[in-house]
C-alpha cells in the first residue's frame, strides 16, 4: 500500500547546502526509496527569486517520490504540518564580526522559527539543526519550543562522524563501509573530540579494533583529531565555499538512521540533549554515540573513557557551557 507523504522542511533552501540537500530528499535518500515526500522550502525575502528557481528545478527533475513543493519566505506557511525540519538557514559569521554578534543574530532567527514550529508543525516533528553554531542554535530552538519534546531536537555532528570514518578508511586503505563506531563527542566546532577507542574495521578475519590496525597512537591522538576538527576550514580553503554536498549527505544519514534505525551493533554520532551521561553537564546539546530504534535515539552507555579522552570531553563541554551563557545573555539584551 502506498505510504502517506512525509512533509520535510528545509530552511535556507536557496543556499548551497539546501541546493545539495533537496534533490537527495526528493530521491528518497533521507527517508527511503518507498517514502513519498512533500518539500517545504523556506528562505529569506532577498532569496525569494533563487528559491523559486530551486522549485522550478525540482519540478523539472520529475522525481517520482516528490508529491509537492511549498516554496515560501513565510515562516508559518513553511512550518505548517511538517514532520521533519532540517534547519540549514542561519546567519554566517563574517570577517570582523565578534562571536556575540553572530550569536545574537542566530538567537533571533532560531527564536522565531522555534515558535513557528511549535505552533504549526506536526505533533511529533523531528528537528535537525545544521546552521552554526549548531549545538547552541538547537538549544535556543528547544527553549522557545517547549512543547516539542527535547528528544526531538538534535543537531548535526554526523558530518564530523563521517569525516572521521573517511580518514580511517583512507589511512588503512579499506572501504569506508567496513569502518564503524567512531564517536564525535561534544560541540560541532574545533573543540569536538573524534574518538576511535571503540571503533572497528571489518577484515577477512573478523572485526578488528581501529587503534590496533593503525598502530600509531601519535597520529590518532594528533593529526587525525586535528584533520577532522579542521576539515571544514580545509574545504573552504580549497573550494572558496563551505562544504555543502557532504553536509547535505550527512543530514540525510542523520535523519534516515533516526527514523529508520541504526544497524545492529552500530552506533552513530548525534548532537542531543544531555541527561548527564558520561559526566557531561545536563542541559547542553552535546554530541554522543547513539543507537536508534522505532524513531527514538538512545545514548550508548558504559563505554570506557580514558584520561586523554576525559580531558577532551570536558574541554568541549566547557566551550558549550560558555556558548550557552553567551546565547542567554543575547536573550537578555
Amino acid at each position: 500500500m502506498a505510504k502517506d507523504p512525509v512533509r520535510v522542511l528545509v530552511t535556507g533552501a536557496a543556499g548551497q547546502i539546501g541546493y545539495a540537500l533537496v534533490p537527495m530528499v526528493a530521491r528518497g535518500v533521507m527517508l527511503g526509496p518507498d517514502q513519498p515526500v512533500i518539500l517545504h522550502l523556506l528562505d529569506i525575502p532577498p532569496a525569494a527569486e533563487a528559491l523559486n528557481g530551486v522549485k522550478m528545478e525540482l519540478v523539472d527533475a520529475a522525481f517520482p517520490l516528490l508529491k509537492g513543493v511549498v516554496a515560501t519566505t513565510d515562516v508559518v506557511e513553511a512550518c505548517t504540518g511538517v514532520n521533519v525540519a532540517v534547519m540549514v538557514g542561519g546567519f554566517p559569521r563574517k570577517e570582523g564580526m565578534e562571536r556575540k554578534d553572530v550569536m545574537s543574530k542566530n538567537v533571533s532567527i532560531y527564536k522565531s522559527q522555534a515558535s513557528a514550529l511549535e505552533k504549526h508543525a506536526a505533533a511529533n516533528v523531528k528537528v535537525l539543526v545544521v546552521a552554526n553554531p549548531a549545538n547552541t542554535n538547537a538549544l535556543i530552538l528547544k527553549e522557545f519550543a517547549p512543547s516539542i519534546p527535547e528528544k526531538n531536537i538534535t543537531c548535526l555532528t554526523r558530518l564530523d562522524h563521517n569525516r572521521a570514518l573517511g580518514q580511517i578508511s583512507e589511512r588503512l586503505n579499506v572501504q569506508v563501509s567496513d569502518v564503524k563506531n567512531v564517536i564525535i563527542w561534544g560541540n560541532h566546532s574545533s573543540t569536538q573530540y573524534p574518538d576511535v577507542n571503540h571503533a572497528t574495521v571489518k577484515t577477512p578475519s573478523g572485526e578488528k579494533p581501529v587503534r590496533a590496525l593503525i598502530a600509531d597512537d601519535a597520529w590518532l591522538q594528533g593529526e587525525f583529531i586535528t584533520t577532522v576538527q579542521q576539515r571544514g576550514a580545509a574545504i573552504i580553503k580549497a573550494r572558496k565555499l563551505s562544504s555543502a554536498l557532504s553536509a547535505a549527505s550527512s543530514a540525510c544519514d542523520h535523519i534516515r538512521d533516526w527514523v529508520l534505525g541504526t544497524p545492529e551493533g552500530t552506533w552513530v554520532s548525534m548532537g542531543v540533549y544531555s541527561d548527564g551521561s558520561y559526566n557531561v553537564p545536563a542541559g547542553l546539546i552535546y554530541s554522543f554515540p547513539v543507537t536508534c530504534r522505532n524513531g527514538e535515539w538512545t545514548i550508548v552507555q558504559g563505554l570506557s573513557v580514558d584520561e586523554f579522552s576525559r580531558k577532551k570531553l570536558d574541554l568541549t563541554a566547557e566551550e558549550l557551557t560558555e556558548e550557552k551563557a553567551l546565547a542567554y545573555s543575547c536573550l537578555q539584551d
